[in-house]
């Protein structure tokens, strides 16, 4: 399948097998096959991703605040093999559920620091 990554990957929103939103194609990370063609072997998704494909300065703020936010600096995307990709059209569709996936780190972090805080929240979907 041949796609043009600026107009029909990046930025679309990510969507788990049971129709969840998972976040954003941020950027994309290449591989390099046995004949030396490269392709596309994850879709990154996450402020660490976003920050370095922007770059200058917001990218700079946005890695930054990511690395704050997170227990274990440098904060990493979440890194998504294309192999769990079942279609893309107006948004890439998994085949497996969010909950399968490892949970970001500044989303991890947020949950344990913020959200779980909220009376209540332990009963909210997650």
């Amino acid at each position: 399948m041949r796609i043009q990554l600026g107009r029909q990957l990046l930025d679309r929103q990510i969507v788990d097998s049971a129709g969840w939103p998972v976040g954003k194609v941020d950027d994309v990370e290449f591989a390099v096959d046995a004949e030396g063609f490269p392709y596309v072997a994850y879709l990154l998704s996450g402020e660490r991703a976003l920050g370095d494909r922007i770059g200058g300065r917001v990218g700079r703020l946005l890695v930054a605040l990511a690395d704050r936010l997170t227990d274990d600096p440098p904060a990493s995307p979440l890194r998504i093999p294309v192999t769990q990709v079942a279609r893309l059209d107006s948004a890439v569709w998994l085949r497996v559920r969010a909950d399968e996936l490892p949970r970001p780190p500044v989303e991890a972090w947020l949950r344990r620091h913020l959200i779980d805080r909220i009376p209540g929240a332990d009963r909210a979907s997650g």
